[in-house]
């Protein structure tokens, strides 16, 4: 990469790593960080990691320092406390990968943000809500530059928070850089076999929340059921469900007992990473019929294992599956069967799809989204100066 104009010395760039292990943010982080690493810029960055992160941040070069800083973003007096440890450190830039912005947070600082689930569905709680919107609003309003993964969060910010269009960038995401390998290389039959599946089934994963309209899902398929019960190879057809805080939702529970399919849905709560590459593989579809997100990678991992995707054309989905998946009405229960169905009986479409699924995956590319976030860094620091 050329150095940018006007930035006479190396700039440093501090970034928020601390959810460097987690699901989403952290598949953000690691591999930013890590396609970073592979450009030569005019930037030295600082990597504000947790303590027991630091040893996985080792082998990135020397223009990468990690420094160990043990306070949760969740922690009310990170709020003073995490500006005032950055300005020990003296950034030119700071770059937030997540929704939490720090009250006190020392500018210029850019912002990225994955979606507005917590405004658009609320809390439940009108006070917290208030202020919830409150901060958020604050932290995207100070910000010299917020980061959108679509287009469609792009939208969201600037209607819903009012933040001007002209600071808001859309840079997509991508599925992580390990995928590929990772999917290949799954043991699929051990999997299966210690998970105790010998059946085909349909595939949900992710969380629970009821944006993700896991209840539509398990009430589809008890329609689908009916439909299929004397079909030579979906009589026996199952459906799994991978997601963390089962217990907390109520209404996915009542839904098998009416659907009369307690039999038929698996629970299996998290599993580890390698075995949610073998379920991708082997399932007959990915079922993901969301009513909001901000990118949406499970039907993009979905596709990158081979799977044919059912999901809906609300929010952010139509842009990352585009005429890659079955795209489904996801309010209404007998829409999400007919998409599945559809899927499941016709061996033209699927093949289709499954193979539309492997060229959608290759628009969104890791390498773009770091040199853009870098073209970020550069106007800003490019316009402070």
């Amino acid at each position: 990469m050329e150095v940018g104009a006007g930035l006479a010395r190396m700039a440093v760039v501090a970034i928020d790593v601390r959810h460097w292990r987690d699901f989403g943010y952290g598949t953000y982080i690691r591999n930013l960080v890590r396609t970073l690493a592979k450009f030569e810029s005019e930037f030295d960055f600082r990597l504000i990691a947790k303590p027991e992160h630091m040893a996985e941040l080792a082998g990135l070069p020397g223009r990468f320092q990690a420094i160990a800083y043990e306070r949760a973003d969740k922690e009310r007096l990170d709020n003073i406390a995490f500006p005032w440890f950055l300005r020990t450190l003296r950034p030119d830039l700071v770059h937030i990968p997540l929704n939490t912005v720090p009250w006190f947070l020392p500018r210029p600082y850019v912002v990225t943000i994955h979606d507005l689930s917590t405004l658009v569905f609320g809390f439940g709680n009108e006070a917290r809500d208030r202020m919830h919107r409150m901060r958020f609003r604050r932290g995207l309003v100070r910000a010299d530059r917020v980061i959108a993964v679509s287009e469609s969060t792009r939208r969201d910010v600037h209607n819903l928070l009012n933040i001007p269009a002209a600071r808001v960038r859309r840079i997509y995401n991508a599925i992580d850089g390990d995928f590929p390998t990772l999917a290949a290389n799954a043991d699929v039959q051990g999997t299966l076999d210690r998970y105790q599946i010998h059946y085909p089934f349909l595939l949900y994963a992710g969380s629970v929340r009821p944006q993700k309209n896991v209840a539509r899902i398990i009430e589809a398929f008890a329609v689908l059921r009916e439909d299929l019960e004397h079909h030579p190879r979906y009589k026996d057809l199952r459906l799994v469900i991978i997601g963390d805080e089962m217990s907390k939702y109520p209404n996915i529970r009542r839904a098998v007992l009416q659907g009369r399919v307690e039999k038929q849905v698996r629970f299996l709560g998290f599993v580890p990473s390698e075995a949610l590459h073998a379920f991708y593989r082997s399932a007959e579809v990915f079922v993901f019929p969301s009513l909001y997100e901000g990118f949406g990678l499970p039907p993009l991992e979905a596709m990158a294992s081979g799977t044919p995707v059912v999901t809906s054309g609300v929010s952010s989905l139509p842009e990352v599956v585009g005429d890659a998946a079955m795209i489904v009405k996801p309010e209404n229960v007998f829409d999400i069967a007919r998409g599945i169905k559809e899927v499941l009986l016709n061996e033209t479409l699927r093949c289709s799809l499954v193979e539309r699924g492997f060229d959608q995956v290759r628009r969104f590319s890791w390498y773009e989204t770091a040199a853009q976030v870098l073209e970020t860094y550069r106007e800003v620091l490019g316009a402070r100066r």
